[in-house]
């Protein structure tokens, strides 16, 4: 199992880190240990001061895929659900200003929680128009839809499988809206795909 995650495909959140506009989709990879299931808590590690939450639809993938037309493309992925990719901006960033990869930023255990549930693509009106949001302490910090994604999830799910084969059981972060800022502990953080509750996080 692969954790996928799709980076800058939001342009307001591109716009707030201050990042350029990709010509593609960015990918990174995140271990298998990064996730964090069944709304464990989440434990501020030691080594960062500046954890951010990103709050993502996750795709999970269906069949193996390889080099796989756009148009076959949702026939990879079979439900839905919510994620944080969390982020280290501390690390993320010393990494930046050196040039170096910053796979530790976004890799570490349990920087991927993940909701119980996936809801089946067929319960989706418009896979285009899918809203979600974070509260953290009630307060909405994140919302988004999936029609604002610059690559949407068929563009994703071909362009990775032109370098990376799709494999039963995959996840695919698609990317997070603007928003994104610290967390403390102490937080709670709940996700929502519509009205409906699916992801509940403590950070501790």
């Amino acid at each position: 199992m692969k954790i996928l995650c799709i980076g800058r495909n939001y342009a307001e959140h591109i716009a707030e880190l201050h990042n350029e506009v990709p010509d593609e989709p960015v990918i990174f990879l995140k271990p298998d240990t990064a996730l964090l299931q069944r709304n464990m808590p989440f434990f501020y590690p030691d080594f960062s001061q500046d954890i951010h939450h990103e709050i993502e639809l996750v795709l999970r993938v269906s069949k193996n895929g390889k080099n796989i037309d756009p148009k076959f493309a949702h026939t990879y992925f079979d439900a839905i659900g919510l994620g944080i990719d969390f982020t280290a901006r501390d690390l993320q960033s010393k990494a930046k200003s050196k040039g170096l990869p910053w796979d530790l930023a976004k890799g570490f255990d349990g920087s991927a929680p993940l909701s119980p549930s996936f809801k089946p693509v067929a319960e989706f009106a418009d896979l285009n128009n899918i809203n979600f949001r974070l509260e953290v302490n009630g307060e909405v910090r994140q919302r988004g839809n999936s029609g604002l994604m610059l690559h949407n999830f068929d563009n994703i799910i071909s362009y990775i499988s032109r370098f990376i084969t799709l494999k039963m059981g995959d996840l695919i972060f698609t990317g997070t809206p603007s928003g994104v800022g610290p967390v403390q502990v102490g937080d709670q953080l709940v996700g929502f795909i519509e009205e409906e509750r699916v992801l509940d996080v403590a950070v501790k």
